[in-house]
């Protein structure tokens, strides 16, 4: 798939992420590839999974656009998110349309350098997503030639804002600066924040841990319940509907 018709395929759409961690429930090739044709049904445009068996398994159900990714720990390393040049061949065998890859410049496991991934993936004609956690980010792996931003890692970094909230600023900042499509994605659990940063002018919307991981939502909801539980046994009155 080229450059053009990836990008128009998603332009304003859902990207679904379907992952689950080895010690979550839905953990499993099987149940990733249901996910992901659970997610085209409602209307996503693209898939983002992690791992060559669930991309390979979740290929077989869908024709999506497929955004692949490769989350592997190394002991020198805080960069996990398609750390080495290892995890770029290990996806670009599989075939993705677009493989992203950790584009903060912290150090990366074995000497490796974000620039030196990037030059490989594009003298080969892999399209290139840079998931960024500032716009400083952000710009300097557009000055390498990616393809695309995604503002995935603001708020797992030290240094780029902590709160539960989207960072619409990165977004904002990005869309103005950058001169290449911007999507956002990171904490989006609203159909309502999805819309708004659609109307902020992203290119697309990632959302994964709202849709996919029932686990994590069920918790926002046994944390909300108990915080008006908490409240009414210490003697306050719930506030009206």
């Amino acid at each position: 798939m080229n450059t053009l018709s990836l990008f128009e395929r998603i332009y304003k759409g859902l990207v679904v992420s379907c992952q689950a961690l080895e010690s979550e429930p839905l953990y499993g090739t099987e149940m990733m590839a249901k996910m992901a044709k659970a997610a085209e049904r409602g209307g996503a445009v693209a898939i983002r999974a992690n791992s060559v068996r669930d991309i390979t398994e979740i290929k077989k159900v869908t024709d999506l656009p497929m955004i692949g990714i490769i989350k592997r720990d190394y002991s020198d390393s805080e960069v996990y998110i398609t750390p080495t040049l290892r995890e770029v061949q290990e996806l670009m065998e599989t075939g993705v349309d677009l493989i992203a890859l950790d584009a903060t410049r912290r150090p990366r496991p074995n000497g490796g350098t974000v620039e030196s991934l990037v030059r490989f993936m594009k003298e080969r004609g892999q399209l290139v997503m840079a998931d960024i956690s500032t716009i400083e980010e952000g710009l300097y792996a557009a000055s390498l030639g990616v393809d695309c931003v995604s503002t995935t890692l603001s708020g797992y970094t030290p240094y780029s804002p902590q709160h539960d909230e989207p960072d619409y600023t990165l977004v904002r900042e990005a869309v103005k600066q950058l001169q290449i499509p911007v999507i956002a994605e990171g904490k989006i659990r609203t159909p309502s924040q999805a819309a708004q940063m659609v109307a902020m002018g992203a290119h697309a919307v990632v959302v994964g841990s709202a849709i996919t991981r029932p686990q994590v939502i069920t918790g926002w909801y046994t944390e909300e319940i108990r915080k008006v539980a908490s409240s009414l046994d210490s003697g306050e009155r719930a506030a009206p509907l």
